[in-house]
């Protein structure tokens, strides 16, 4: 008798893809420094807001970084819609294991913490078991990988997951190569990724 097939591992990124990082930063920032020059979310273009920030003005950077440093930014992030939904959907899908992987700010004094209260708070205590916090994702080993930063790279040039890239306000005007896939939002068909998956 054969042994069964493995379950299929996900790992789901957490700022951009479960918690809106960017809708707070930019209200945040508007609220601190109402004066001051913004990037507004259409406008926003790569990975780094704080290099956006930097390229308007030089001091900006230091600003715009003032915001998701603060003590409590982390904690009060809105969740991205239908992604709690969706998370407990798929934790609870046979033969599926989910796993949040995240990376920590190098300045990690609040963001840290902040970030296991989070999955606490939206999610329950059962997914603060279920996070991965590492600087470098491509060393945990997975079959699928949910994130909103268009290139991932790290110490692993071939990690064993594939990279699903999570529309958010930064990506939306990256070209992907095929077979390279997007999930537009989580009302968009992340089932079909995750069953495509379990064919290959």
């Amino acid at each position: 008798m054969g042994s069964a097939a493995a379950p299929l591992r996900v790992l789901l990124d957490m700022d951009g893809v479960l918690a809106d990082f960017e809708g707070a930063v930019l209200r945040e920032f508007r609220a601190r420094f109402p004066l001051e020059p913004r990037v507004e979310l259409a406008e926003r273009r790569g990975f780094s807001v704080r290099e956006q920030y930097r390229s308007l003005r030089e001091e900006l950077a230091a600003k715009v970084a003032s915001v998701y440093e603060s003590p409590g930014f982390f904690l009060d992030l809105d969740p991205i819609p239908g992604a709690l939904e969706a998370v407990h959907e798929m934790f609870h899908m046979q033969d599926t294991e989910v796993f949040i992987c995240t990376s920590p700010l190098r300045k990690y004094e609040h963001c840290i913490v902040e970030k296991y209260k989070w999955v606490e708070k939206h999610l329950g205590p059962e997914f603060v078991e279920r996070i991965i916090l590492t600087r470098d994702k491509t060393v945990v080993a997975a079959d699928l990988l949910f994130d909103d930063k268009d290139t991932i790279q790290g110490a692993e040039p071939n990690p064993s997951w594939e990279h699903i890239l999570f529309t958010c306000c930064h990506n939306r005007h990256v070209q992907l190569p095929a077979p390279r896939r997007r999930l537009h939002s989580w009302a968009d068909d992340w089932k079909a990724i995750l069953d495509s998956k379990r064919r290959q």
